[in-house]
């Protein structure tokens, strides 16, 4: 019974931490991040362009090129709903109901597929969740959470958070491979309160994971690095971010 005890024991414990560390370092990616990664691997980006922003000249149609959703989404989709139909069904109801337009789609080189059968009912919800945050849409109400939302395009944070700071783009060696984006579950572990994102915005690094010995090491490992904007602000800018962020938290999303 002993030697038992003495062999399961520590294999319990053993299971125990290897299970902590999968949970502490698994990826929890929101819905715009895996409907980007879906994107990407269903070969949406080859008409859209990089990341939905820059559509491929499509000869034969009227306007000439595939529309992107950064700026061209509203002409094609008065909202989430429209956006649904086009992944499920290759084009919206009232495009179907329409001859004008049924003889444009057969002049272009390039056509929407279908992508209902193909992808499950929680893939194409990501998917619009994709669409929809690299449109921008819905904006936010509130003038300072714009103000805020204007200013990380600006400063060139939505390189490396993506549009919206809503993208989990791959960064190796980081603690979860990835740049955690503004509306994820990995953020509050990283920002505590506004103290701590003033701190990460003007010196790139908030005071306890300069403190902390093993926040360092994932700190230095990885290729793209939190950059110290304190030279580069305006007055008010660190207000209107922290605005910004928190509209985005306070709307509602599923995470793995």
């Amino acid at each position: 019974m002993k030697v038992r005890l003495a062999i399961i024991l520590p294999l319990a414990i053993l299971i125990g931490a290897l299970f902590t560390v999968v949970l502490v370092f698994r990826p929890r990616l929101t819905p715009v991040e895996r409907g980007r990664r879906i994107a990407e691997a269903n070969g949406c980006f080859g008409c859209h362009g990089p990341e939905g922003i820059r559509g491929v000249f499509n000869p034969g149609r009227p306007e000439g090129k595939v529309p992107d959703y950064e700026g061209s989404l509203m002409m094609y989709a008065s909202g989430e709903d429209e956006v649904r139909e086009w992944i499920h069904d290759g084009r919206t109801q009232s495009r179907r109901d329409s001859k004008s337009w049924q003889a444009d789609r057969q002049r272009g080189i390039l056509r929407m597929p279908a992508y209902g059968e193909r992808l499950s009912a929680r893939e194409i919800e990501d998917l619009v969740s994709f669409v929809m945050a690299t449109a921008g849409l819905p904006p936010p109400e509130d003038s300072l959470a714009l103000q805020g939302r204007d200013r990380a395009v600006a400063l060139g944070c939505t390189g490396c958070h993506g549009m919206g700071g809503r993208f989990a783009r791959a960064n190796p060696g980081s603690f979860k491979g990835y740049v955690p984006p503004w509306d994820g579950p990995d953020f509050p572990e990283l920002v505590r309160d506004r103290a701590e994102f003033g701190e990460w915005v003007e010196r790139g690094v908030s005071e306890r994971f300069r403190r902390d010995a093993l926040a360092r090491l994932f700190l230095r490992r990885p290729p793209l690095k939190m950059p110290a904007y304190a030279k580069h602000l305006e007055p008010g800018d660190i207000d209107a971010l922290w605005a910004y962020v928190q509209w985005l938290r306070a709307r509602p999303a599923r995470s793995d």
